[in-house]
Formats: structure tokens, sequence, C-alpha cells
């Protein structure tokens, strides 16, 4: 046995001790950290601690304020769910008010006094607007049914402004084609445009070397554990298509895939190979302990680790987008802040210790900025029966 797979051991024998429970395969991600990192792992700091550095690095604040957030963004998550089923009918949207720290829900201007105040007191912001989520998602629905050209970058239902926004990339907004997708894109509904700097696209890589997992000579990155094996972005490989890890090392196979549409997939995993709820921090932050899978509301601070570019963080911008690759559009996506490289696709998207998505693709790089989509991992865990693994 190689020193590095002895190292790979001892961190699931630890993890295991301090009351993980029993693992059953061990994903490539987490299959990379030295002993140093190990002994973190097993003994890790609360969230609010460990990525308070990413935090200041990437979102501009103090150490006090990345924890007054982490906590005020954790009671926003939970209230979220809450607030949806007391709005109803009058729902039209609800995101993280960073400036009050607090939930802010939009409700249509009919909803009744007893819903506005039973909101109120459970500890949201009301806001008043002119459409309900169900108009905006019917209009956006209608515009998913077009053919999009490669000048759209994405559309999205945006609460906070109550109407569908559509993206351009920057200087193609005057081409005949993103014309007419407009004129359509109108018919259906209330549109406003905006303006993104380049066309998306997803973050696969040719064979490098370095961590994480390969299929063929595409290398990604382990998105979350799930038992028997791990989820991750579904134009990183088809069902079928054998896995190696980082030591190119035979790991598992695809077992589900769709892209585009949608982007994930999830591999089995066996060979020596164990699952454990970790996201790796790259020595940048300590390794992060899955708990669980809550939705963090647009406004919410979130971080990506990936092969690539490792740790990085920023905020939720939007849900249920509409993401337009060069291979086709993709639905109900998360759009973020957060940079992204090649083969980072496939990476762990977290918000605290609950698992986010996995990185779907973007435009930009960490180097100059970007922006970057992720695929909700609960669809990904509905889709195929599949039971995260949390600590």
């Amino acid at each position: 046995m190689s020193e590095r797979r002895l190292v790979h051991v001892v961190l699931a024998a630890l993890l295991t001790v301090g009351g993980l429970g029993a693992a059953s395969a061990f994903p490539a991600s987490a299959a990379r950290p030295a002993p140093e990192r190990a002994l973190t792992a097993a003994s890790p700091k609360p969230a609010s601690d460990s990525i308070v550095a990413a935090m200041s690095r990437d979102l501009g604040l103090t150490r006090k304020q990345a924890e007054t957030r982490l906590a005020s963004e954790k009671a926003a998550s939970a209230l979220d769910p809450k607030a949806r089923r007391i709005a109803a009918d009058a729902y039209a949207g609800s995101w993280y008010d960073a400036t009050r720290g607090r939930l802010a829900v939009a409700l249509t201007a009919n909803a009744p006094t007893a819903t506005v105040r039973a909101i109120e007191a459970a500890g949201a912001d009301v806001r008043t607007v002119a459409r309900s989520a169900r108009e905006l998602e019917a209009v956006k629905a209608r515009i998913d049914r077009l053919p999009a050209p490669s000048g759209v970058s994405s559309w999205r239902v945006d609460p906070r402004a109550n109407t569908v926004v559509v993206d351009i990339v920057r200087g193609r907004r005057a081409d005949n084609d993103v014309r007419r997708f407009l004129s359509r894109a109108r018919k259906a509904g209330p549109v406003t445009v905006g303006t993104v700097s380049a066309a998306p696209r997803t973050f696969a890589a040719g064979t490098v070397g370095g961590d994480p997992y390969y299929t063929g000579n595409v290398r990604c990155s382990i998105g979350f554990s799930v038992y028997g094996g791990f989820v991750t972005a579904g134009h990183c490989g088809q069902p079928g298509a054998g896995v190696s890890g980082w030591d190119r090392s035979y790991m598992g196979t695809f077992q589900g895939s769709s892209f585009p549409d949608n982007d994930y997939a999830w591999v089995s995993v066996g060979s020596g190979w164990w699952t454990v709820p970790v996201v790796l921090g790259w020595g940048q932050v300590s390794d992060q302990l899955v708990r669980g899978s809550n939705v963090a509301p647009p406004g919410s601070s979130i971080c990506r680790s990936g092969s690539t570019s490792h740790w990085h963080c920023g905020t939720v911008l939007a849900l249920n987008e509409t993401v337009n690759y060069s291979q086709g559009a993709v639905h109900e996506v998360t759009k973020t802040s957060v940079c992204a490289e090649p083969g980072d696709s496939g990476g762990s998207f977290i918000s605290g210790d609950q698992a986010q998505g996995v990185t779907s693709g973007g435009w930009g790089n960490c180097s100059g900025g970007g922006e970057t989509w992720f695929q909700p991992v609960n669809e990904t865990l509905n889709r195929y029966g599949l039971t995260l693994h949390k600590a």
C-alpha cells in the first residue's frame, strides 16, 4: 500500500472514530489530503470559523461580519420554506437581504393582512410587488421553449425586480438572432435585459496533473458523497463510462447522467474507495463537514471547492435560472458570483455546512472574476433516489 493510500485509510478511520458512522466508498476529492489535513477533517472547526478567511477575501468581510452573516443566513434558509407556505398564492419570491441580515419575502398587493403579519411575525421582511412568483415562472417557462442563440447567456425570474431578466453577452445585443429572441421573449411577459461579459461554458478540462477524477481525457471534480458513490456534473461523463481517481486507479462507473437540459450525474464507487461527508478546503480553510442540503436563498453567501481553482466564495445571485451553453440550454440551475475554471466542473457548492449543488459552468476565471452556475444537489438526489452522506 502506497504512503498516500495509507493516508487516505487513516483519514477514513479518524472520521469514523469521530462519530461520522460507517462509510461505504471514499471519493477521489477526499482522497488527496496530506496527513495534517486528515487531522483537520477529523476534528473540524465550526463552519463559521473555518470559512471566515475565504469570505473575508472574496466578500470583503471582517471576521465578526462573516460570523454574523453565516448565522443570519442559516436562520433565513430555515425560515424560507415556512414563509412560502404562509404566503401561498400571494408568494412572489424571497431572498436574503444582506443589509438587514434578514429574509425578505415579496408578496402581491392582494395578499391578506393576516398573511403579511404572519410572515413578519415569523421574522421576515415583506415587500409588495405587482406579480406573483407563479406568474413570472409561467413567463420563464414560455421563454424556455424558445430556441436561444449563442449571444443569449441566460434567463431567470428576479424576485427583487419582479420581472424575468434575460442576460445578453456584451456586444451581441444588436445581433439579428438576439434581437429576434428578445422580441419573442417580451411577448411572453415582462422582461428586463441585462448584460454579461462573456458567453457561459462548462468547466471540464483536458487531462492535466493534479487531483480529482478522470473519465477518458476529461478531468472534473467530485461534488458530494452519497451512499454508494458521489454526485457530479452530467457533462463530465455518460452512463457506463469508467472513472479513475487522482492516482489514476480505477474507482467506479457513471450510473446516470443528464446533459444538456440538466447537468447532473452520479458515479458508483468501489475498488477500495470510500465515501465521507467532507468537502475539501485545500489548505485555505478547514475541510468542511456536510450536515444537510437546505437551500440557501438568493443573497446568501456560498463557497465552492474544485480541483483547479480550489476554494472560492461569493453570493447566490438567482435560483431556477436557465443557462444557454453551446451544447444546449440547462434549466433550473442556480447562479452565483463565485469564480471557477476548467477542471472545477462537478465540484461542491456549499453554504455553511449545507450542500447546495455541483459546479456546472460559467464565464470568466479566478484571476479576473466571473460568474458560475451550479446544478442543485437535491434535484440530483431525488432523480436517482440517492441519499446524501451527512455528518
